[in-house]
């Protein structure tokens, strides 16, 4: 769908206005997918994005701190010791006091967060499909958005 059908506006000042507001309505629409893909999985993205940084540490069981983690995620601006403790409480992972420095936490995901990012995984193509784009255009788009990050 056009973005000017899609938000009944008939024009924009210029491209970078149209660009603007088009990035601002997919970001909306893709939270949305993701967000109704991860329902039935009882996490959210935020639970889901710290997940998958922990399972690139797996297997190793000193973990990560949790500044650590934020410095890694895709939303810089959330309060990741509020999500790792939700995360905490469902026993997707694990976590104990820094040995060298109290102030810090070390967390790990547990053998039940990887059996749930195994099942998500299991689903995952669903989510490439919603682009309706192919491996080559999503790779154009990559490097597109990348380039325009760069600037």
């Amino acid at each position: 769908m056009q973005i000017e059908q899609a938000l009944k506006q008939k024009k924009f000042k210029n491209e970078f206005h149209k660009l603007r507001v088009n990035l601002l309505f997919s970001a909306g629409w893709l939270n949305g997918k993701v967000k109704k893909f991860l329902a039935p999985y009882d996490i959210t993205q935020k639970q889901f994005n710290i997940l998958r940084i922990l399972r690139g540490q797996y297997p190793d069981d000193t973990g990560m701190t949790i500044m650590d983690i934020r410095d890694r995620m895709v939303d810089k601006m959330s309060d990741a010791s509020r999500i790792v403790n939700r995360i905490y409480k469902k026993d997707l992972i694990g976590r104990k006091p820094c040995i060298h420095d109290k102030r810090h936490t070390r967390v790990w995901i547990t053998g039940k967060g990887m059996e749930l990012l195994a099942a998500i995984d299991e689903k995952m193509p669903y989510m490439d499909n919603i682009f309706n784009l192919t491996e080559e255009q999503a790779r154009t788009l990559n490097c597109m958005l990348e380039e325009m990050r760069e600037g």
